[in-house]
């Protein structure tokens, strides 16, 4: 579907949407729970469903609503083959919960999950003794467990959702489990695990994220747990109030562990005029200013960033473009190409995106079947000289589904 961006100016009140990584953390630790859950505020977006299908496909009941979702645990397997749609946390959490099973499982994945390397899961459970096999590095993965715990050594250059899928899994395992990590990145995304494990009743002793002791045979207790807004979609709220707006983004905690809260440091970098009241943030239009920002611990921050960086006067330079590669899109190229259209320069070097602000125009862009692309490209298009075209803008119901909606709420022009 394509959508057509007029130039806006927007205002008004907006909520961010539910957290997506957190809502799949607690549909996991659900499923492992002995009782009825009730996860309150999910997120629905395609990643969610993912997640959900998975818990009822490993022997969960779950029951959606609008504003809560209930799930019975259970362990009595219902499906041999699970489906992870193009979730990179859903195959990455939830291989290990698989491989508590006795019974051979299969893992698929569509679009580009397919494509994204599967290898280190792999590795890592073969430590556990567990027969776990790729086909050729990538998908379809087969798990034949069960899990019994023990120790293995990962690598965490490549991100922290592996070890999120072991330090939910190693709990209910026979034996304790020693997990060391080496370079460990996104270490908040681990705290936001941690934070949904304790809640369920889980023990796990941190030293310092380079190694993790996991006691066994424990036992997830059910809850009531309720997911907080969105860091990384808020995120691109935040920068169309900065960019052409006066609007005040609603539910945004600034004392979450989520990594994308960072924003508010780039945004405050680059001159933002804005007030944050407990979970009450007010941004509007400023003069902008170049800024240099690490977004090596926040990589999904790299799409929101380069349209803020459009508008600033300068080059701003981004560090953490080695985390971008193994996304929906080489997130690095795309933003390239497709920022060029609109008149923006961006360069990468090393580890740098370099991005010159400038006079942002109307174009015809695509969003390379990327979530995050599509709504930088639509918030990139608020304070353009002409109409931006973003084609493919469908793929944002992957993360964010009512993208489109909100900013119609606070009065941009959305076409489609």
């Amino acid at each position: 579907m394509e959508r057509i961006i007029v130039p806006s100016k927007v205002k008004g009140e907006v909520k961010a949407p539910a957290s997506k990584s957190m809502t799949q953390r607690a549909i996991a630790a659900a499923l492992l729970a002995d009782g009825e859950s009730t996860i309150i505020n999910p997120s629905y977006c395609d990643d969610s469903l993912a997640a959900m299908s998975i818990a009822v496909g490993l022997g969960a009941k779950v029951e959606p609503d609008t504003d809560k979702m209930k799930i019975t645990g259970s362990s009595e397997l219902k499906e041999k083959k699970l489906n992870c749609g193009e979730s990179g946390l859903a195959i990455r959490m939830f291989s290990p919960v698989a491989a508590l099973y006795k019974t051979e499982l299969t893992i698929t994945g569509t679009g580009s999950l397919k494509k994204r390397p599967m290898s280190m899961i792999e590795e890592a459970l073969k430590q556990f003794g567990i027969k776990c096999e790729t086909e050729n590095g990538f998908l379809p993965l087969t798990i034949k467990g069960p899990l019994k715990g023990g120790i293995c050594e990962i690598d965490g250059s490549s991100g922290s959702q592996l070890l999120t899928g072991l330090l939910i899994a190693l709990p209910v395992a026979m034996k304790d489990s020693v997990v060391k990590v080496n370079n460990l990145k996104s270490k908040p995304y681990i705290d936001m695990t941690l934070q949904v494990l304790e809640r369920f009743g889980i023990k796990v002793k941190n030293d310092n994220y380079n190694q993790f002791d996991i006691p066994g045979k424990q036992k997830f207790k059910p809850c009531s747990f309720e997911v907080e807004s969105d860091w990384s979609g808020g995120a691109f709220l935040l920068v169309a109030g900065a960019i052409n707006g006066n609007i005040t983004v609603l539910g945004l905690h600034p004392d979450s562990r989520q990594s994308d809260k960072a924003i508010l440091s780039a945004l405050d970098k680059a001159g933002a005029r804005m007030s944050i009241e407990k979970n009450i943030i007010e941004i509007g239009k400023s003069s902008l200013k170049s800024f240099e920002f690490d977004a090596t611990e926040a990589p999904d921050l790299f799409p929101p960033l380069a349209a803020l960086a459009a508008y600033c006067k300068g080059t701003s330079g981004i560090k953490g473009v080695s985390r971008l590669i193994h996304k929906e899109s080489n997130r690095a190229a795309t933003l390239v190409e497709e920022f060029g259209k609109l008149n923006i320069k961006i360069e990468i070097s090393g580890d740098y995106m370099l991005v010159t602000g400038g006079e942002v125009k109307g174009a015809h862009l695509s969003s390379h079947d990327d979530h995050r692309i599509a709504m930088a490209a639509a918030v990139a298009g608020l304070g353009a000289t002409g109409k931006v075209y973003i084609k493919d803008s469908q793929c944002i119901s992957k993360s964010y589904p009512g993208f489109f909606d909100d900013l119609r709420k606070i009065g941009a022009s959305v076409y489609e």
